[in-house]
């Protein structure tokens, strides 16, 4: 693919991913007692651009998206900013990197499992240096919620982004192929969803709904 194709794609990535947030955005917390955090699927189509065009791509989609949602919606400015991209790269580009070595189905998967242990072992690391700034919080009350609260919200959408991005990775290439943005390639002929993969992803949302269940206590 040539370096214009690489940017139209990413722009056009960039922008759904931008939609995508702001859907987010409108939905409940997950955990209740923390309404300041929601999931936020966004890097479902970053790490599928990442898969796409390489982890280099992947991050500057990440930092458009961060940087626009700083300047719309988001009111914790410039730390805010910084979260978003850190939080975002530790996921997608392990797993775009990953997947770049060789374009196999083990590759993404393993590359998706190592961003989403490393997702949340980063954001523990910065939630507990950075959220008392922008929250305004003392650091001993951000401390007490490492455990029941910023790991559990972390490991939820680190699963549910993996197995979103499992499920709609050959969907987007096809349309993106289709339009003539993406070549075919022999690594989208070889794998397409299949039926462990949807298995997979079937069973880590449905994990993931009953945490929610949990946790607003209806189960």
């Amino acid at each position: 693919m040539d370096k214009t194709k690489k940017l139209t794609t990413s722009a056009m990535l960039a922008a759904i991913a931008y939609l995508v947030m702001l859907v987010s955005h409108v939905l409940p917390p997950v955990i209740p007692s923390a309404p300041f955090i929601s999931y936020d699927a966004k890097d479902v189509i970053i790490v599928i651009g990442g898969f796409i065009l390489g982890p280099l791509y992947s991050l500057l989609i990440t930092i458009v998206v961060a940087f626009a949602e700083m300047l719309t919606i988001s009111s914790t400015g410039p730390i805010g900013f910084i979260m978003n991209v850190i939080a975002s790269a530790s996921f997608c580009l392990p797993a775009a990197w990953i997947y770049s070595r060789k374009h196999t189905l083990n590759r993404a998967v393993a590359g998706l499992v190592i961003g989403a242990v490393l997702l949340t072992v980063v954001m523990v690391l910065w939630n507990y240096l950075l959220t008392p700034l922008y929250m305004d919080m003392p650091r001993e009350a951000v401390a007490k919620m490492l455990v029941p609260v910023f790991i559990p919200i972390n490991v939820f959408k680190g699963s549910l982004n993996t197995a979103f991005t499992l499920m709609l990775y050959k969907p987007i290439v096809t349309a993106l192929r289709r339009s003539g943005l993406v070549a075919e390639t022999l690594s989208t002929q070889r794998h397409g969803i299949n039926a462990g993969v949807l298995i997979f992803s079937a069973l880590i949302i449905i994990c993931c709904v009953m945490f929610i269940l949990l946790v607003r206590g209806l189960l």
